[in-house]
This record gives C-alpha cells, sequence and structure tokens, in this order.
C-alpha cells in the first residue's frame, strides 16, 4: 500500500462529507448552514482551534507539536451557484436554484479529511496549519478579499496552497504550473449615446447599433495589435442590447464585455488601452458614451519554488507519470488574494471520467465529480503541510 493512501473509513467519510455538502449548497455569502456543517465537524477534530473569521467561512488552526516551523494555510472554498441542478442522483441538490456546479463540495470535503489526518498526528507535524474554509469564491469582489484583508487571518503565514477539481483533466492528474496560471475576469460596461430616428432616414440619426458594431469589431486590434503576441489577453463582448422595433434607431446601445488577462502589469494598462478605442470610434461618428471598468480578483501567479516542491510532491504521491504542467487557465479565482500576503501554489486535481459521467464543463447543471479525485486532493494536501511546515 501507498504510504500515502488513505484509510477505506475515511475514504468513505469524504465521499460522506461531499454528497451532504452537495444536497444542501448555498450561494455566497449564504453559507450559514455550510459553515455550521464544517464547524461541528471540526470541532470533533482533536488539537484543532476553530473560529468563524466572517459569519460564512471557518478558520481551524493546528498547531504542531514536533518543533517550531513555518504557517501553512490550507484553503477551500465553500459556496454555491445560482443554478438549477439536473442530474438525478439520489445526493441531487435539495435547495432549489443552488448547486455546486464547480466542485466547492469536494473543495470542502477534502480540507475536512487533511484536517482530519493532520490532528491525529500533529504530534509528528511540525510548525502550524491554518484550515481555511472560504466563503463566496464565486462573487467578486470575493470571500479571500475580505478574508486576507480585514482580517488577521495572513498573519505570520508562510504559504499558501489550494486546489481546484478539474472534470477537464483525468480523475487523480496532478497538474501545477509555475508563474502565470489563472486570468483576472474583470469586465466592462459601456453604454454608446447616438440620436434615434426613422430607420429609412439614417442620415438624421446618429446609429448607436452601428457605432457599437465597430466597438466590438475594433477592441479585437488591442488583442492583435496593442499588446505582444506574447501576452495573453482576452476581450469578450458577451451583450449587446439597443432598440425596440425593426424600423426606428435607437438613442442608446449597452455592451457588456469580460476581460482576461494573465499579466498584472497588463491589467493595470487594459482599461485605458480599450477606452482609447471606444473614445476614437464614438468621437468619429458624433456619440457620446460611458464606459465603466470593473475589477475582479487578481491573476493568479505562483510562486515558482513553491509550485516545483508542489511538483514533486504529487510526483510522490500519485506517480510521476500522473502528474503534467496545467495549462494556462482564462477563469477567475480569488485564491489570487492570498498570494498578495505570501508565497504559495494554486493548483489542479482531475476529476473527470466517462465511467463517472463527470466530464461535463464547470458551471453547467449536470457538472459531478468522479469522486476517486477526494482522495487525491486529500494526499496533496497532507503531503503539502507535512513538506512545508517543515524550517528551511
Amino acid at each position: 500500500m501507498s504510504p500515502h493512501a488513505l484509510p477505506e473509513a475515511l475514504r468513505q467519510q469524504l465521499t460522506c462529507w461531499r454528497r451532504h455538502l452537495h444536497q444542501h449548497p448555498e450561494i455566497s455569502f449564504q453559507e450559514h448552514q455550510t459553515a455550521a456543517f464544517l464547524r461541528a465537524e471540526l470541532e470533533g477534530m482533536p488539537g484543532l482551534e476553530v473560529s468563524q473569521p466572517t459569519p460564512t467561512s471557518v478558520l481551524a488552526v493546528l498547531h504542531g507539536e514536533a518543533g517550531p516551523g513555518r504557517t501553512v494555510l490550507l484553503r477551500a472554498d465553500i459556496d454555491a451557484l445560482p443554478i438549477e441542478e439536473e442530474n438525478t442522483f439520489e445526493f441531487r441538490s435539495q435547495n432549489a436554484g443552488a448547486m455546486h456546479a464547480c466542485g466547492h463540495d469536494g473543495h470542502a470535503a477534502i480540507l475536512l479529511g487533511a484536517a482530519q489526518l493532520l490532528s491525529a498526528a500533529r504530534a509528528e507535524l511540525t510548525g502550524e496549519v491554518r484550515f481555511i474554509f472560504q466563503h463566496a469564491e464565486e462573487t467578486p469582489p470575493g470571500g479571500a478579499e475580505e478574508l486576507v484583508f480585514q482580517t488577521p487571518l495572513m498573519d505570520g503565514v508562510d504559504v499558501s496552497l489550494g486546489l481546484h477539481l478539474l472534470s477537464f483533466y483525468p480523475a487523480g492528474v496532478v497538474a501545477v504550473r509555475p508563474g502565470m496560471f489563472m486570468a483576472s475576469p474583470d469586465s466592462f460596461q459601456l453604454t454608446i449615446r447616438g440620436r434615434g430616428g426613422h430607420g429609412g432616414m439614417p442620415e438624421q440619426a446618429v446609429d448607436p447599433v452601428a457605432i457599437g458594431a465597430q466597438v466590438v469589431t475594433n477592441l479585437q486590434h488591442v488583442v492583435s495589435r496593442a499588446v505582444s503576441p506574447f501576452e495573453p489577453l482576452v476581450v469578450s463582448v458577451t451583450q449587446f442590447h439597443a432598440g425596440t422595433a425593426d424600423n426606428i434607431i435607437p438613442d442608446t446601445a449597452r455592451l457588456a464585455a469580460t476581460v482576461r488577462v494573465f499579466s498584472p502589469e497588463l491589467r493595470g494598462r487594459a482599461p485605458q488601452l480599450l477606452e482609447r478605442v471606444v473614445a476614437g470610434i464614438c468621437a468619429a461618428h458624433g456619440a457620446e458614451y460611458e464606459f465603466e471598468y470593473l475589477h475582479a480578483y487578481r491573476p493568479v501567479v505562483n510562486t515558482d519554488w513553491v509550485a516545483e516542491e508542489v511538483r514533486q510532491l504529487a510526483a510522490e504521491v500519485v506517480g510521476e507519470d500522473r502528474v503534467i504542467q496545467a495549462d494556462m487557465w482564462a477563469a477567475g479565482e480569488d485564491f489570487s488574494a492570498y498570494l498578495e500576503k505570501s508565497e504559495g501554489c494554486f493548483f489542479a486535481v482531475g476529476s473527470g471520467s466517462p465511467e463517472a459521467d463527470s466530464q461535463w464543463p464547470h458551471h453547467h447543471p449536470r457538472f459531478t465529480l468522479d469522486e476517486s479525485a477526494l482522495e487525491t486532493g486529500v494526499q496533496m494536501m497532507v503531503a503539502a503541510a507535512r513538506h512545508f511546515t517543515r524550517s528551511r
């Protein structure tokens, strides 16, 4: 048996925890029952100091008894999405309009499992481990922003670690990437104000639809011509609202877009680059505009040495053949807030398999997990906590 293998009783407990959480999802900032459940489970584990730094997050602190060492934070997000579940299995969501469609039920179960194993082995552990069950990852500005910058959670933390179960990697695979891993999921809202008129006499109007169409296409010139081809940038206009009838040129058009950037420096320049295009097109056609840029989460940029040591640990835990370099992923994650205060790494554990019908994309109403990935997640968190709490 692998030294990292979990006891059968814990494997079964992981499934029970995950399915209970899946049945009782709560969306961002409303995770009261979820927090109460997690707190009750943690308070039954020896050696943990359990508290709630916010009304819907839970913190457990474990002091190693084998001597001094580093302080390591392990994080799991716990909120669900406002999605009506379409799965039909017995433990599907019991809360209408809410669903764990991103794997946070699995993340919370994994961290409970890690807390149970590490608390039982505290006599062999050095340093300190903080287990943070974080609220509101799905809703900017996000629960991490509140915990990191408005509570003392990060005081003295040396290394922060988190994982995400990903359905597009096979179950049991561990994917790690040094440096830039995930994008900032910023957005903008644009209102173009023209002058309405008759559709058959466009010369008497300032057409915000035609102007907006030019904005949509010309924004891609920022991607292809104003930014280095070696710096990823995604600008996707996802909403365009205008008009009420087919023979009326409207007064206004409203657009919204998502802007995905991996580089913190480019993220700082993106609003000006995009607004410059909007301003030029509107000025050329005699329209006015209102441009509101909304910053969400920072990019997730892993610390190189931490990522490399996580990769080495993964090779020991699951075998070199099941460790891959993660692709850059243009989704957003507020784990980036923890990396503002400490070095750290956010990595992925595969949870997809045809047998478990778990290859549906994240945020889909049929999303689910191959529950064998829970064991891999616990193995990784425990190995990482043991490793990084040792003094360098």
